[in-house]
C-alpha cells in the first residue's frame, strides 16, 4: 500500500516536534497506532510507516508487543564538531581527510575533484532511471568474475585510441582507481619491499603503499616526466620491484611524460625486471593523448588502471585494471576475496553514460571550461607572485611555488581558519621538499575570497591590510 508522503512527513514532524519540545521525554512511550491515526486524521497504515521511518532514523525503538518509545536525546550538533581539525598533523591524509569532512562551506582550491555542477549529472540520472525501468539482475545481483562484459568491451575500445592493445579478458573491474592499485599491491609486493614513486606525487600512493609497509623511494620528476638519470640510480641502488606512477597528466604537477623519457624509462624498466602501475585516471582530460606507457610495452611489464570519478561521478565508483593474462586469475582471485567483485549497479550506470552522445559532448565541453580556468587561475597567481611550476597541456592542477618566505603548510592551517582548504606541497612530496609548493585545482578556485586572501596572506607583513571577518556559511536549521 502507498501512503501520501505529506501524510507521513507531517506525522513524523508531530513527533519529532513532541521529542524536541520534551512533551515525550527519553523512554516515553508514543500514543499507540489507533490513538495517532485519529488524532492525527490520517490511517493507521500512514501511521505505522510514518513510525518505521523513525525507527530507521534513530528517533524511536520499537519493543514488540509495548508499543514505540523514544530513544535517548541527541546532543545538538555544534560547529566545533563539524569544523575541520587544525591540530590535524600535515601527512599523506591531510588534505583527503580535510576535503572529506569539511561541508559545502569550505572553499576548496586544494581538493582533487570537480565542483558538482562541472559533472554530467543529468547523464547519470538518466542511466539510473533507466536501470530502474528495466528491473534487471543489476539492481539486485552479484556480477561475473571479471565484472560486466559489455563494459569491458568498452573499455578495451576507449584504450585502443590512446595506443593500448588490451582485449576485454584481460581487463578486471574494480570499486575503484585506489582499490585497483590496493589489489595489485597485494599481488605484487611484500612488506619490506621496494617502490619507486615520483618525487612529488599523489599522496594517497604513499598512504596506501605504507599501509602495505612497502619501503618507499622517490625520484624527482621534471616537466618532461621522471629524472632518467635518478631513476636509474634508483633502480641501481635499490632494486624496486614496482614503480607507481600517472600517466597523461600528472598529479599534481599536471606535466606529461615525453616520448623520449617514455622509451628510456621502459628500456630501463626492462633491464631491471621492474612492474609498473600506470595510474590513467586523468585520461579524459586531454584533448591529445601523451605518450601512455602501456601503449609502448604491450601490457608486458606495464599495468595500466583507471576509474570514472573525476569525469563522471565519485559516487559511482568503478575502475579497471588492464593486465597481462598469465597474473590475472591470482588477481581476479583477489579480487573475489576482498570485494566479492565490483558492483555490477555502478559498472551499468558508468556503462550507460559512456554509450551516450552525451559524455563525448560533456568532455568537449569541460576540457574546453578546464583550460579557461587554467589561464584565468595562472595570470591571477601570477600577479600575486605565486608562480605555478609549468603550463599543463590538460586536467584541473597547477603545481605552484610560493613566494619567498611563505611554508604551504603554514599557510594552509590559516586557510583552514579562513575556511579555504589549501593542498600544501610537502603532502605529495616524499623527500618534504616542496615546503614552498602548493597543488592548486583550477574547477575549484574561482570564488574571488580565495585570491582576495592569498593575496592577503602571502604579502610581506609590513604591507598586510587589516583582516576582514573569515568566511563563515550559517547551518540550515
Amino acid at each position: 500500500m502507498e501512503h501520501h508522503p505529506t501524510l507521513v512527513s507531517r506525522v513524523m514532524a508531530d513527533v519529532r516536534r513532541r521529542i524536541t519540545a520534551r512533551s515525550l521525554g527519553p523512554g516515553a512511550k508514543l500514543p499507540s497506532i489507533r490513538q495517532m491515526a485519529e488524532a492525527s486524521g490520517v490511517s493507521k497504515s500512514t501511521v505505522v510507516e510514518a513510525y518505521e521511518r523513525l525507527v530507521a532514523e534513530g528517533a524511536i525503538v520499537s519493543r514488540r508487543g509495548s508499543g514505540f518509545f523514544v530513544t535517548s536525546h541527541s546532543e545538538p550538533l555544534s560547529l566545533a564538531d563539524i569544523a575541520p581539525r587544525l591540530d590535524r598533523a600535515i601527512d599523506p591524509f591531510w588534505v583527503s581527510r580535510q576535503s572529506l569532512e569539511s561541508g559545502a562551506q569550505m572553499l576548496k582550491p586544494g581538493c582533487g575533484w570537480l565542483p558538482p555542477d562541472w559533472l554530467p549529472q543529468d547523464d547519470v540520472r538518466r542511466a539510473l532511471r533507466a536501470l530502474a525501468r528495466d528491473n534487471q539482475a543489476s539492481l539486485s545481483d552479484y556480477g561475473t568474475p571479471l565484472g560486466l562484459p559489455a563494459l569491458r568491451q568498452l573499455l578495451a575500445r576507449r584504450m585502443a585510441e590512446r595506443g593500448i592493445d588490451s582485449a576485454p579478458d584481460q581487463i578486471l573491474l574494480t570499486e575503484s582507481g585506489t582499490q585497483a592499485i590496493d589489489l595489485l599491491c597485494r599481488l605484487l609486493i611484500n612488506p619490506g619491499d621496494t617502490v619507486l614513486v615520483d618525487d612529488p606525487c599523489y599522496f594517497n600512493f604513499h598512504a596506501l603503499l605504507h599501509a602495505h609497509r612497502a619501503n618507499i623511494v622517490s625520484v624527482p620528476m621534471t616537466p618532461e616526466g621522471i629524472d632518467i638519470a635518478a631513476f636509474e640510480q634508483a633502480l641501481i641502488g635499490h632494486a624496486p620491484k614496482l614503480y607507481i606512477t600517472n600517466s597523461g597528466v600528472h598529479n599534481p604537477t599536471g606535466a606529461s611524460p615525453s616520448l623520449q623519457t617514455a622509451h628510456r624509462l621502459l628500456k630501463l624498466a626492462d633491464a631491471h625486471d621492474l612492474t609498473i602501475i600506470e595510474d590513467d585516471i586523468f585520461a579524459d582530460f586531454e584533448d591529445e593523448p601523451a605518450p601512455r606507457l602501456a601503449a609502448l610495452d604491450g601490457l608486458e611489464r606495464v599495468i595500466h588502471i583507471g576509474s570514472f570519478s573525476k569525469t563522471l561521478s565519485a559516487s559511482v565508483r568503478c575502475g579497471y585494471i588492464a593486465i597481462r593474462r598469465d597474473w590475472l586469475d591470482r588477481l581476479v582471485d583477489l579480487s573475489i576475496a576482498i570485494s566479492f567483485g565490483a558492483s555490477r549497479l555502478s559498472s551499468e550506470v558508468v556503462l550507460r553514460v559512456l554509450q551516450d552522445g552525451g559524455y563525448r559532448r560533456h568532455l568537449q565541453s569541460l576540457r574546453g571550461r578546464l583550460g579557461r580556468a587554467r589561464t584565468d587561475v595562472t595570470a591571477r597567481l601570477n600577479d600575486m607572485g605565486i608562480e605555478p611550476w609549468l603550463k599543463p597541456r590538460a586536467g584541473i592542477f597547477l603545481w605552484c611555488q610560493l613566494p619567498e618566505g611563505i611554508d604551504a603548510a603554514e599557510l594552509a592551517r590559516a586557510g583552514l581558519e579562513r575556511g579555504i582548504l589549501l593542498a600544501p606541497g610537502n603532502v605529495f612530496s616524499l623527500s618534504r621538499t616542496a615546503g614552498r609548493y602548493m597543488r592548486v585545482n583550477v574547477a575549484q578556485t574561482g570564488d574571488p575570497e580565495i585570491f582576495d586572501w592569498l593575496r592577503a596572506a602571502t604579502m610581506p607583513s609590513d604591507r598586510r591590510p587589516a583582516q576582514s571577518p573569515p568566511h563563515t556559511t550559517q547551518l540550515a536549521t
